[in-house]
C-alpha cells in the first residue's frame, strides 16, 4: 500500500485522491504513524454491500470497555477424560 505523509497528503489533496481512484487504498501518516488509509467511494461501497463482509464484523465487535455478559454453563465443571 501506497503511504503519503500528512503535510504531502494536504498539499496535493487532488493528485491524492486521483490515485486513490486509480490505483486503490493509500496510507496517510501523521507523526510517522498510520492516521487514515484514503479509498475511493467506489472501493468503500463495495466494502459495505457485502453481506457479512469484514468491516460488518469490525464494527459489530466489542469495544475497549464494553461490559460483556458470559453465561456460563451450569453444568461446570465436569470431568474430562484424557
Amino acid at each position: 500500500m501506497e503511504t503519503w505523509q500528512l503535510q504531502d497528503a494536504k498539499n496535493r489533496f487532488s493528485e491524492l485522491v486521483e490515485r486513490a481512484r486509480a490505483k486503490g487504498p493509500l496510507l496517510v501518516t501523521r507523526r510517522g504513524k498510520p492516521a487514515v488509509i484514503v479509498l475511493s467511494a467506489e472501493e468503500y461501497q463495495r466494502m459495505v454491500d457485502k453481506e457479512d463482509s469484514s468491516l460488518d464484523i469490525l464494527l459489530a465487535a466489542p469495544r475497549v470497555g464494553d461490559e460483556l455478559e458470559i453465561e456460563r454453563d451450569p453444568s461446570l465443571p465436569r470431568s474430562v477424560s484424557f
